[in-house]
């Protein structure tokens, strides 16, 4: 796993990255764009929004959002991200901090209507993914969603199918989504399948 200065370091050539993946729809982003257009989508189905963003990286998503009114807070814990994120949103409220130990005590007391989280939350352990997400939710508003996009599969048998073909691409220091074992946990749990490899999880506080 890269910590927070394998990130900074990265930070600056990390769209590229993402970009010559998506393109080849090749793993770990194939599916890139159609990911966070759907969230994207959803998010803008309320006016105004206030959002959380666990891990923004560069705010390639959030800048999107910020730029058609949402109100955007964020938490990531490199700070060459948010130094990028920042000249894009001048007025985001963005926070240096692990998200594997939580959210930082500014957020901690805040409510939202949308919780996301792209291509960052495979750095818990499926057991961390369980508690953090169930926090996550209390600091939703009621019928509020939090919503995930990142590698995720259906089935365990799938992410080892795409495992074998990724061969040594595969990073086994990154912990995938298994739909139907998170299921087990949050039963009201939705999946959209964007590629072979990627997909938008959404589980909706009750």
């Amino acid at each position: 796993m890269l910590d927070n200065k394998g990130f900074d370091l990265w930070a600056d050539g990390y769209d590229k990255a993402v970009g010559i993946s998506e393109e080849a729809n090749t793993y770990p982003f194939a599916g890139y764009k159609e990911v966070l257009g759907g969230i994207f989508q959803e998010i803008l189905s309320i006016e105004k929004a206030k959002v959380l963003d666990i891990g923004f990286g560069t705010g390639t998503l959030t800048t999107k959002l910020y730029e058609n009114g949402c109100e955007i807070y964020g938490q990531d814990f490199s700070n060459r991200m948010i130094e990028l994120a920042k000249a894009k949103m001048p007025n985001a409220n963005l926070y240096q901090g692990d998200f594997s130990k939580g959210l930082v005590p500014e957020l901690s007391t805040c409510k939202f209507d949308y919780v996301i989280g792209t291509y960052s939350l495979h750095h818990l352990s499926d057991e961390q993914k369980k508690v953090f997400f169930s926090d996550l939710l209390n600091q939703l508003n009621e019928g509020g969603k939090l919503i995930i996009g990142d590698v995720a599969f259906n089935t365990r048998d799938e992410l080892e199918k795409c495992k074998l073909e990724a061969g040594d691409d595969w990073d086994d220091d990154e912990i995938y989504f298994v739909v139907d074992e998170l299921r087990k946990t949050f039963p009201t749990l939705s999946f959209e399948q964007k590629s072979y490899c990627s997909g938008i999880i959404s589980i909706q506080k009750s």
